[in-house]
């Protein structure tokens, strides 16, 4: 194939005169109709058609891309190229007689061609590389321990052991302070101890930062000898005073006397507090020594001016005046601090956690505090004979800065920016990250003012958008850390000292570490590990080392094995393309194929039995996208398959142990499925073709002839698409069960209702009767049924009959349709009646729709007496078993439906109740017959927010911390602030909570917020069941809702705010120091 430029395209010839283009070619359906008008002719190419695999489909064979890599290309003139697809010009013309010529293979073009093989995800297997990058996972090798070892240029990190990040800080501050590490090197700690022991423990810490080539340590060991807790966060400057104190301790056991003055040589300084009497200048002194300077500062303040501040003298006067022993009297004084002696280390605290007394908690100050790299204390120094000291042995340089990320004091994370004097370097350590600092020092700085502040005035690089997403997705920790709240930085004053481009910001610093400046730098000369903490780290190298080895060389073997691999499957996929419609294939799914390619192909490769793949069962990849519910080729799935050659598919299956499941050919076509659709859309066809000539003869003739028909049928039938019809079924004939009543009366003849049904023509008919020959349609001239029709003049008769009845009643019962069982209106001071409920409900609903209901029988009050003769039921009763009616209208009852027995009711001069019983109410049976139920109903009164507690109980001071926000109807909202009642049905196997839970649906209201109340005792046992409560039917329940409150109790005085210092270093070998 060549390909040539060229300017003018060739015309088409199209088609010959009179020829007519067969769109069937293309359609997988296009037979239907034309070539088959019966299931039965279908045939083997039909089948085929319907998924893609006829040669009428018409589908290309495309070329496998993966087959070739280049093509001869031809430019005008002599030169030849070789050239891929992707770099044809788009001023080359292809001229080509092969297998593609007139198709343009793409991934979206032949997505459905069964024929195209290409854009399956062969190119993960095209090169070694991607078949490492893809596959070697799935070799299982683990984690690369390479990628743990130790970076040459960067320090070794600590592991976090859950909430260790103050330690990890402060450990790494400390390793680099040289005399401390030698110190610790230096002690001798007895063999029976030393596995327990904090010193040595620290000891194999610190070796490991030296010579471990891991890039990080887990000091487990030494947290647990300090029996410290892994979890909880703790303050970093209290671990470091007490972590401190535990180092001198131990110091101080050591034989070498050195050691044992140590940390007191290396951190203690001197201070003395004074008190000058301004009128005889006696002077009252008190030495004392300190570990570290603790230092107050405001926004924007400076190290220095915070030093100068601490050591400003204070005038004692007025009521604060000092008693002088040599004038024996209270006189006008000076109180003074000053330094002595400052140690080599110098540690500087800054009170970041302050306590706040409107809160009555500590919290963490924003404040930003600037501080130099190189620290002058001379003017801070008194010696002995009131003389400054020289200032060249004050002169400090920073080595450290801790510092705590995050606004709360109680929560955080703990990093540290360390100076390592062995790399001369600044490195910052956040637990296993360490990073070299190029930049500057303490907090990056959040604008341009505060770059000015310390003395940078060049204007920030602005990241790129990549940048910026890094930075904005970076490796924080986000479970520990709460970014500080940033807040406006406001210049300093003018009064302030200028700055300096060694001066460092920060806002959360809380410990700096300075060193006195060595005028000799020989002086870091390397310290030696003990042996026996040098020999743990060995052993932790040596470890470290083999895991190494052995991943190499697992590595090794699973790439000889992917490449031997990469062998077949590349030689599989390169010749698994059939040439025409005729070849024997292998029918599978686009999905199985990519599912093969892109793992499939590898599994089992690596497994530990060596018998692979002989004897292992084959790794089974299923079709089911393609598959219909007989287990054959579904034709709805064509646009999923792709067909392999038989050879291919063999070597699949010999070479990566993998088969297709089912496995199918070109004859396992399902024949059902086909046959369903085809009938279905041979339906589509004819079903327009019939409804539109119904439609032209629908109307035909005169009044007087033609036949009936069901309106609902033949609405629904003319549709489009009927909603009757069901797939690949027959539509219901017009006289189904569902319709024949529309025409046909019970009796099998012509329904008197017309409303039903209408007339077609006989042409009509004809049109229906072909398609439904079973259907025996009613002429138009046959007569309503007599039966029925003179059943509808007695039903008309008797209506009129029941609604002149009705009224009747209605007239002398009228107290009993308007009034009776509403509260017992009206009805004071006369005699009464009691009925049944049920016998008053039923004769409105017959009174008010005679032609409707049914009138009632005879009205029985038997069920209302016990064996006894008495009563079993009271007032309580009433609203859901009985209604009261008077007595007149009583009588009226007994001559209508012979109403008995009687039982009275007459005016009571009891002010609590109108009416009382003639008769007397026996308690036992009425209790009895309450408690004989599995299901009844209760009354729930709903008693508003503002409505008094009934139990008499004290309200309680409350505070709210949640409330219902959803927007609630009018009738809702005043139900639950007046208050209403509700009827809910009840069994006895329901709990309070199932009742607490309907209640929720029926009145909106949360269970936390109900309180519920029976006979005066509130329900707090949400497990108890309604037969253990003895409730009775048709009792009454008393809802009362509450807010969403935490009520403050005696019974929340043990309660731990979530701020609530916790123990602290409590119960750690620290805290036997504390």
């Amino acid at each position: 194939m060549v390909r040539r430029t060229g300017q003018a395209s060739s015309s088409s010839k199209g088609l010959a005169a009179g020829q007519v283009l067969r769109r069937d070619v293309l359609n997988a359906w296009g037979w239907v109709g034309t070539e088959v008008t019966d299931s039965s002719s279908i045939t083997r190419d039909h089948l085929l058609a319907t998924c893609g695999l006829s040669r009428r489909n018409n589908y290309p064979f495309c070329r496998n891309n993966h087959k070739s890599k280049s093509r001869t290309i031809q430019y005008p003139g002599p030169v030849i190229h070789q050239v891929t697809n992707d770099d044809i010009p788009d001023d080359v013309i292809v001229i080509s007689d092969g297998e593609d010529e007139g198709h343009n293979c793409g991934k979206k073009v032949c997505k459905g061609n069964p024929n195209c093989l290409n854009y399956l995800g062969q190119e993960k297997w095209e090169s070694e590389e991607s078949v490492i990058d893809n596959f070697l996972p799935l070799a299982k090798l683990g984690e690369n321990p390479v990628l743990h070892s130790r970076d040459p240029d960067l320090p070794v990190g600590l592991k976090n052991l859950g909430a260790t990040c103050y330690a990890n800080a402060s450990l790494q501050v400390l390793f680099r302070q040289l005399p401390l590490l030698a110190g610790v090197y230096g002690c001798h700690i007895p063999e029976s101890k030393i596995m327990d022991s904090p010193i040595f423990q620290l000891q194999v810490t610190f070796a490991a930062l030296q010579e471990g080539i891991r890039s990080v340590f887990n000091p487990s060991n030494l947290v647990e000898s300090l029996q410290l807790r892994t979890a909880e966060q703790q303050d970093a400057q209290e671990f470091s005073k007490l972590f401190m104190t535990h180092l001198d301790a131990e110091f101080k056991k050591q034989p070498n006397q050195v050691l044992q003055t140590l940390v007191n040589s290396q951190f203690e300084g001197e201070q003395v507090y004074g008190t000058m009497c301004d009128n005889c200048k006696y002077r009252s002194e008190r030495c004392s020594n300190f570990w570290e300077i603790e230092v107050n500062f405001q926004n924007n303040s400076r190290l220095e001016e915070c030093i100068g501040a601490l050591l400003e003298p204070e005038t004692l006067t007025g009521d604060n005046k000092y008693f002088c022993v040599q004038c024996n009297g209270l006189q006008d004084a000076t109180r003074y601090t000053k330094l002595r002696r400052l140690p080599p280390v110098l540690h500087i605290s800054l009170l970041r956690f302050v306590y706040d007394l409107k809160t009555m908690e500590r919290k963490k100050s924003k404040s930003a505090i600037v501080f130099p790299k190189v620290l002058n204390l001379t003017p801070f120094i008194s010696s002995t004979n009131g003389s400054n000291a020289t200032s060249s042995s004050n002169v400090y340089e920073l080595r450290g800065i801790l510092m705590h990320k995050g606004s709360s004091a109680y929560h955080g994370h703990y990093e540290a920016q360390v100076f390592d004097a062995g790399v001369n370097a600044w490195f910052l350590f956040n637990d296993e990250e360490v990073t070299r600092m190029k930049e500057h020092l303490g907090d990056k700085r959040p604008t341009k003012k505060v770059d000015k502040l310390n003395g940078d005035d060049k204007d920030e690089e602005k990241p790129t958008g990549a940048k910026r997403k890094k930075n904005a997705n970076g490796s924080r920790k986000r479970q520990r850390v709460e970014d500080s709240e940033d807040e406006a930085v406001s210049s300093p004053n003018s009064s302030q000292t200028a700055s300096s481009s060694s001066d460092i910001y920060s806002k959360d610093a809380y410990q700096l570490i300075y060193a006195l400046r060595q005028p000799d730098p020989s002086l870091h000369s390397k310290i030696t590990p003990p042996p026996r903490a040098m020999n743990v780290v060995n052993e932790l190298n040596a470890s470290h080392d083999r895991e190494c080895d052995q991943y190499t060389k697992r590595e090794k073997s699973a790439r000889l094995v992917l490449k031997g691999r990469r062998m077949h499957v590349s030689d599989i996929y390169n010749s698994w393309s059939v040439a025409s419609d005729d070849e024997d294939c292998v029918v599978v799914s686009r999905k199985a194929l990519q599912n093969w390619l892109s793992g499939h192909s590898v599994e089992g490769l690596f497994s530990s039995d060596n018998t692979y793949p002989s004897s292992s069962p084959p790794i089974q990849i299923p079709v089911d996208d393609i598959i219909c519910t007989h287990g054959l080729l579904d034709h709805r799935s064509a646009d999923m398959m792709k067909r392999i050659s038989r050879e291919a598919y063999t070597k699949i299956v010999k070479h990566t142990n993998c088969v297709f499941q089912p496995a199918l050919s070109l004859d396992d076509v399902c024949s059902i499925c086909v046959k369903d659709a085809f009938k279905e859309r041979m339906y589509q066809m004819e079903h327009h073709r019939l409804v539109a000539q119904f439609n032209e003869k629908v109307n035909f003739g005169n009044e007087r002839s033609g036949y009936w028909i069901s309106k609902a049928w033949l609405r629904d039938w003319v549709l489009q698409k009927p909603k009757m019809h069901v797939a690949s079924e027959d539509d219901p004939p017009p006289d189904s069960p569902e319709y024949v009543d529309d025409v046909r009366c019970e009796h099998g003849e012509l329904s008197p209702k017309t409303t039903a049904r209408r007339r077609i023509s006989i042409e009509a008919c004809h049109i229906l009767t072909s398609l439904f020959p079973e259907w025996k349609p009613s002429p138009v001239n046959d007569e309503p049924c007599p039966i029925c029709e003179v059943t509808a003049s007695e039903r008309k008769a008797n209506n009129s009959e029941h609604r002149k009845q009705a009224e009747t009643e209605k007239a002398k019962l009228k107290h009993m349709l308007e009034y009776a069982s509403d509260k017992n209106l009206f009805l004071e001071n006369i005699d009464c009646a009691l009925i049944p409920l049920d016998f008053l409900r039923c004769w409105r609903k017959w009174a008010n729709k005679p032609s409707e209901f049914t009138r009632p029988d005879d009205l029985d009050n038997s069920g209302f007496l016990c064996e006894h003769e008495m009563l079993n039921l009271d007032f309580s009763d009433f609203e859901t078993t009985a209604a009261i009616i008077k007595r007149n209208e009583w009588d009226v009852l007994e001559t209508l439906y012979k109403a008995r027995p009687l039982i009275a009711l007459s005016p009571s001069e009891d002010n609590e109740s109108r009416l009382r019983f003639d008769l007397s109410v026996c308690s036992e049976c009425r209790q009895k017959r309450l408690l004989l139920w599995e299901m009844a109903e209760i009354t729930v009164r709903l008693h508003g927010k503002h409505t008094s507690n009934e139990s008499g109980e004290p309200s309680h001071t409350q505070k709210t911390y949640g409330k219902i926000s959803a927007r609630q109807s009018k009738r809702l909202r005043q139900t639950r602030e007046h208050g209403g009642k509700k009827r809910i049905s009840i069994t006895k196997l329901m709990s309070v909570k199932d009742l607490k839970i309907a209640l929720h649906e029926k009145f909106e209201i949360p269970t936390i917020c109900q309180r519920l109340m029976l006979h005066g005792q509130e329900l707090l046992d949400n497990e108890a069941t309604i037969e253990s409560l003895h409730v009775l039917a048709n009792d009454t329940f008393d809802l009362y809702e509450e807010s969403e409150t935490l009520e403050i109790s005696d019974a929340y005085d043990d309660v731990i705010s979530k701020n609530e210092e916790g123990q602290g270093f409590g119960g750690t070998l620290l805290g036997v120091l504390d």
